[in-house]
């Protein structure tokens, strides 16, 4: 009787194992689709060149499973405001003056709205057109997209959304890098030293803050402490104010000729500006005497 019990133990054990393993294999298999992007809020970052032309990413798919799709699996994108909220509401609570913006609807076009993966592949994407001249180096724009499920495709309900962040770059600074030019010179014939970060406004354009002033992230301030550097084809630099700023350039010094140049020393190379101009802010007038530098570094 006993050995009987434990045959019928054993055979239900296997049956069990047996569908376990049934499952276990439909779930290996199963080609669910994924939205490709980053852990971190299903972020993916676009890099994009302020050339004054038009630039092409992509918003890419892809499907998982033991084996690739044996047929075309395609899915919807809609324009979804959700995952944008709940972004900014994770990371920045009521202060809507951090919030991520989305990008401007001038600024890009999708043609296609589908993500088809074809047959034997593991990846799909669609095009997204972008001309971002003009988009501000200060704010956080994304597009806010949402995958919806077509024809049986079943898509992975933690991987459905992308926030498709847009950052903007020229050769002398990026919104997307935290490198800063070490600044050293004189201010009203004082020697002065510090830290500065550079941000690209067009292709041949970057905007600092004046001097030794301070920098916060606040419009109001960022209006009233900037200055705009315009390199020309020649490499001279005109400077101008960004907006509130008194600021006038000052020529003819010869250890400061308002020029930019690429330097190389011991195999490095660096970007150097060698900058002079007279700001005046809060009834203060300061003669700047600057040079700025960083190196570059080919990633």
């Amino acid at each position: 009787m006993k050995r009987k019990y434990i045959a019928f133990l054993a055979f239900c054990t296997m049956l069990s194992s047996c569908k376990d393993n049934e499952i276990y294999e439909q779930e290996m298999y199963k080609n669910v689709v994924a939205l490709i992007s980053s852990t971190y809020y299903n972020t993916f970052q676009e890099v994009v060149p302020l050339t004054g032309e038009e630039f092409t990413g992509y918003i890419a798919a892809s499907a998982g499973g033991t084996h690739v799709t044996d047929k075309n699996l395609v899915i919807e994108l809609q324009e979804d405001l959700e995952p944008l909220d709940y972004y900014n509401r994770s990371l920045f609570d009521a202060d809507e003056r951090l919030y991520a913006k989305l990008l401007p609807k001038d600024k890009y076009s999708i043609e296609n709205y589908k993500i088809q993966i074809n047959s034997g592949e593991r990846t799909g994407r669609t095009m997204v057109k972008l001309k971002v001249d003009g988009i501000s180096p200060d704010s956080t724009y994304f597009i806010a997209l949402k995958a919806t499920e077509t024809g049986g495709v079943e898509l992975n309900p933690k991987k459905n959304t992308i926030l498709y962040q847009i950052q903007i770059k020229n050769n002398y600074a990026s919104q997307a890098s935290s490198e800063f030019y070490s600044m050293t010179g004189l201010g009203n014939d004082l020697i002065t030293a510090g830290n500065k970060k550079l941000f690209p406004l067009t292709k041949n354009s970057v905007r600092m803050i004046a001097g030794n002033e301070s920098f916060e992230s606040i419009e109001d301030h960022i209006n009233k402490t900037s200055l705009i550097m315009e390199i020309g084809e020649d490499n001279k630099v005109t400077i101008k104010p960004y907006k509130d700023l008194v600021v006038t350039q000052i020529d003819g010094d010869t250890r400061y000729p308002n020029t930019y140049h690429v330097e190389e020393s011991f195999g490095r190379k660096f970007h150097v500006f060698l900058v002079k101009y007279e700001y005046t802010l809060n009834k203060k007038t300061t003669i700047m005497q600057e040079e700025l530098r960083l190196e570059i570094i080919n990633k």
